[in-house]
């Protein structure tokens, strides 16, 4: 699956056009979606998106998905979960402290937000995790909520130009 994931940091750029063809449809598909709340949608769509994220993404389907902020790379996929940057321990080639022979989730993320078309959306501050919504569908929530662009709305944080 890793060889799946960095391909898919490579393409982030033609991904994230995907994405948002995917999301303009979940337009469409908002008034279904308000109406058959619950159970009834949630397993169907959770099953496909399951299955086309965890091979792109090696999603684990946290219900956050933050990929159009970090470069088609998914945080949930650092060894500690981190969903706010490298942990301080990436080695020098790049590569985990926890896990040394992967690569650092963080490097990758930050190589697949240049080649978008919004690289500074990597600076999004992501909330933490609601485990409450593990497993459940990220693409069914941004149908029923409507979101723009992403699925939690997050202000850029402030990057002081003196710090290290």
């Amino acid at each position: 699956m890793r060889a799946v994931r960095h391909w898919s940091v490579r393409h982030a750029r033609g991904l994230m056009r995907v994405y948002r063809l995917v999301e303009g449809a979940l337009f469409f598909v908002r008034p279904i979606a308000r109406r058959i709340r619950g159970r009834a949608l949630e397993r169907p769509v959770a099953i496909v998106e399951r299955g086309v994220k965890g091979l792109l993404f090696d999603c684990i389907m946290c219900g956050q998905c933050a990929l159009s902020h970090t470069g088609m790379s998914c945080p949930m996929n650092c060894p500690k979960s981190l969903r706010n940057g490298p942990c301080g321990g990436v080695r020098p080639d790049g590569n985990c402290e926890v896990e040394p022979d992967m690569r650092c989730v963080w490097v990758e993320a930050w190589a697949g937000a240049q080649a978008m078309t919004d690289p500074e959306a990597i600076l999004a501050v992501q909330r933490p995790v609601d485990h409450s919504a593990i497993g459940s569908s990220s693409w069914l929530r941004v149908a029923e909520e409507g979101s723009s662009g992403t699925l939690w709305v997050h202000e850029r944080a402030e990057v002081d130009a003196d710090s290290p």
